[in-house]
């Protein structure tokens, strides 16, 4: 679970490095403009960067965060898709496409190595 998780990861983190080119906070209207896109994405990165720690240690809490980074994997590509289809033009290079496909490869890689650690995890418990 720790390649796909850091994989994930950082497909997340090149995707908001991106998306401050294309001023993503204007697509979502958040309050704040680039202040309120800075402050998400400090939730954001602390929250994957946080749980990347728990995977590498295997706490208890590792299920927890792996889940949120692959939602979120997953959740930057149905977005992305849903705005591209709505027609907006932002993310339109062959670069944001591709970082947007990895997001959701790694999101589902990580569900995938999830569901490997929690069926182990009730192997070990009977």
């Amino acid at each position: 679970m720790p390649r796909s998780y850091f994989w994930t990861m950082l497909f997340l983190i090149l995707h908001q490095i991106d998306a401050a080119y294309w001023k993503e906070w204007e697509m979502f209207h958040l309050p704040g403009g680039v202040q309120g896109f800075l402050v998400f994405n400090l939730a954001a990165i602390a929250l994957v960067l946080v749980g990347y720690k728990h995977v590498l240690l295997s706490t208890a809490r590792a299920p927890f965060y792996a889940s949120c980074c692959a939602g979120l994997g997953v959740a930057t590509f149905l977005i992305h898709t849903g705005f591209a289809l709505a027609g907006q033009e932002q993310f339109h290079l062959p670069l944001s496409k591709a970082i947007i496909a990895l997001c959701l490869s790694g999101g589902a890689w990580l569900v995938y190595d999830l569901r490997r650690f929690q069926e182990q995890l009730a192997r070990q418990a009977k």
